[in-house]
């Protein structure tokens, strides 16, 4: 991890013009923001320091410019700040589903609210008007099924229409939502949903992936045996007709539905009401239970989509993620500024790469919200998807997941449109938020994120808990945001909430990355904290790594482990690199122009000891690499105390980098 000063700064890529910023939804924001606290916000950077200063003024303010409708008033905006248990707008009562379904702006009956996607190429689309049925319909076949405030509603299910009315007539009641994707197996799933003890699962029949179709009728069997709290399955016929005809004690979606003519309500709701569960990767142990409510998600949603995306009404946002993945939550929320959703389920690689692009191309996509992976794959594909799509609907491409290349970034600007603001961000499942972003007012520098989020007090501490300007260090947030969570599942005590996120920095949550914040303002993700690359002294995260192995069009992928100073490491320590090599390629023939470029971009100190060939690199559910457990593993840890194979995507994976690693 560099800590050098960075001189030189990058090209920029993307700026804005006077008319983007002068029609922007945040300038709007700006100018009541002077007017109403006197206080001066001509440049982004003024904007970001008042939202992290005056939290009350803020997000006060922010409720009342976008429309927050609370059914009891607050009797003011935060009555304290401490970390963990900040307590917004005490006394107020809302709903999520209320906002998502009736917006503040937009939202007539004939607009569309959701096109839902799949890649055999079925298409369904939903009006605001036509939703609002569907929901009311699904809360009373809750209704009738018993389910009511604080108990749980699951799903296995996919990105479809069905899941979202499902879990918006779960919210209209005050239950509490959580989802995974249908492509965990039946164990990932036990371990998240045993947890919170649900009365309903919602499951479909099975799913398509890479022109193949998968069965999960089998895992939904597993579930109901393994959760003795259900009082009803519903089933969705997803992949064929009539599919859980055999099952008599499953409720058919058509059966839950029957209820013409329902009308319409929402239960308000305190603040601070649960609204869904989301978790951590559980990689070392069962998945945290992550709970968000339903005031913190409506207002730091709302923020984040309006302010930092400047999107609402007319347009069109798409992000590629799994319900298994905040970003389905984030992506739904397109809801709540009056935006079409368009939902697509399926692989992002079938029949080919163009897949999305096309799609991007004929639903008119102004938002299009993807992954660095899938950019980098592109790449590496040598895809020109301008050549071959009218992609001058979208304005702004986004990528999170991990940190995008500055080669991405160059790409994206080449090969997909020049007009593009490049939306590199970064936050949590944690947050269910990014803490760094863009802003429609905002810059975008090569190989940078723009700006910190407004609300978001970011900072990169040194090891005394100092902030620092253009170097590296810890990423924290000083003050509280919204969208927090209101606590871990299970901790009554929060202890789980303090170890997790306030112990290094008692007050202050520590998020777990390197954070470069440069004098600009933007921010570099430097890869995970706790995965850190230290080789004589010299500290570089691990995106730094990648950003040098993978810019190789021979290289698919990569993992870089440094087991240097860890109890019972073979030879005092080692830095290991994996790779994932494309067809027909050997190692030798990319060997030497590797290591010169890892050598001479980061370090002598930086050129692993040994490269290992392997078939593939093990991830979790969410595609994140997992550094973590190897280490720990090749620390001599057992594997079943340093991850949980059921919390990955392809264990097989694991088994074979490590027996690699120890020939």
């Amino acid at each position: 991890m560099s800590t050098e000063a960075t001189t030189d700064e990058p090209e920029v890529l993307w700026r804005p013009d006077e008319a983007t910023v002068r029609d922007a939804r945040i300038t709007a924001f700006a100018q009541r923001a002077a007017r109403e606290h006197g206080v001066t916000v001509d440049t982004y950077e003024e904007l970001w320091r008042w939202s992290t200063t005056d939290l009350s003024a803020f997000w006060g303010t922010v409720v009342d410019h976008l429309g927050v409708r609370f059914h009891e008033q607050p009797s003011e905006v935060l009555a304290t700040e401490d970390m963990p248990g900040a307590s917004w707008f005490p006394g107020a009562t809302l709903n999520y589903a209320e906002h998502a379904l009736h917006p503040a702006e937009g939202g007539a009956d004939g607009d569309t609210a959701i096109v839902a996607l799949r890649e055999d190429g079925r298409r369904v689309a939903r009006t605001y008007g036509e939703l609002r049925d569907d929901v009311a319909r699904a809360r009373a076949g809750l209704v009738e099924l018993g389910v009511g405030r604080g108990d749980r509603v699951v799903a296995l299910a996919p990105n479809s229409v069905e899941t979202l009315v499902a879990f918006l007539a779960a919210a209209s009641l005050g239950a509490t939502w959580s989802s995974c994707s249908p492509d965990f197996g039946a164990r990932a799933v036990v371990d998240r949903f045993a947890q919170i003890e649900p009365a309903v699962l919602v499951a479909v029949d099975g799913y398509l992936y890479n022109g193949k179709s998968y069965d999960v009728r089998g895992t939904v069997d597993e579930l109901r045996a393994q959760l003795p709290t259900l009082r009803a399955v519903v089933g969705i016929d997803y992949v064929a007709d009539d599919a859980w005809a055999d099952h008599d004690d499953v409720l058919g979606w058509a059966a839950f539905t029957d209820h013409a003519g329902a009308e319409l309500t929402v239960d308000p709701v305190p603040f601070d009401h649960p609204l869904w569960i989301l978790y951590s990767s559980g990689t070392t142990g069962l998945p945290k239970g992550i709970v968000h409510s339903h005031g913190g998600i409506v207002v730091q949603h709302l923020a984040s989509l309006a302010f930092q995306h400047d999107l609402g009404p007319g347009d069109r946002f798409f992000w590629f993620t799994t319900t298994g993945w905040m970003m389905w939550n984030l992506l739904i929320s397109g809801l709540l500024v009056g935006a079409t959703v368009i939902a697509f389920d399926g692989s992002p690689g079938h029949p080919d790469l163009d897949v999305l692009w096309r799609m991007a191309a004929d639903e008119g996509v102004t938002l299009f919200g993807t992954s660095a992976s899938f950019v980098q794959s592109c790449l590496k594909a040598g895809l020109r998807p301008r050549d071959a799509f009218d992609l001058s609907a979208i304005r702004s491409v986004g990528s999170t997941g991990s940190p995008l290349s500055p080669e991405g970034f160059d790409w994206l600007r080449d090969a997909v449109g020049g007009h593009l603001q490049i939306a590199s961000v970064s936050g949590g499942t944690d947050v269910c938020a990014a803490f760094v972003g863009v802003a429609p007012t905002v810059p975008v520098w090569r190989g940078e994120i723009s700006c910190r989020s407004l609300g978001a007090a970011v900072e990169s501490f040194d090891p005394q808990g100092n902030p620092v300007i253009d170097e590296v260090g810890e990423l924290v947030i000083t003050r509280p945001m919204p969208s927090m969570p209101v606590m871990l599942w299970n901790d009554p005590d929060g202890s789980r909430m303090h170890e997790s996120y306030f112990e290094d920095f008692p007050g202050i949550w520590r998020h777990g990355d390197w954070l470069l914040v440069t004098p600009r303002g933007s921010c570099v993700i430097r890869g995970r904290s706790d995965s850190t690359l230290n080789r004589g002294g010299v500290r570089m995260g691990t995106a730094e790594f990648y950003e040098v192995v993978e810019s190789f069009d021979e290289v698919l992928d990569s993992l870089v482990i440094d087991t240097s100073g860890l109890e019972g490491a073979r030879d005092g320590g080692e830095l290991l690199c994996f790779l994932v090599l494309g067809e027909g390629v050997a190692f030798d023939d990319v060997a030497p122009q590797l290591k010169k470029a890892l050598r001479s971009q980061l370090s002598p100190r930086h050129v692993p000891d040994r490269f290992l060939v392997v078939d593939d690199v093990p991830r979790t559910l969410n595609g994140k690499k997992s550094e973590v457990p190897v280490k720990r593993i090749l620390a001599g840890t057992a594997v079943d105390k340093a991850v949980s194979k059921d919390a990955l995507r392809n264990p097989e994976a694991l088994e074979d980098v490590v027996a690699r690693a120890r020939d």
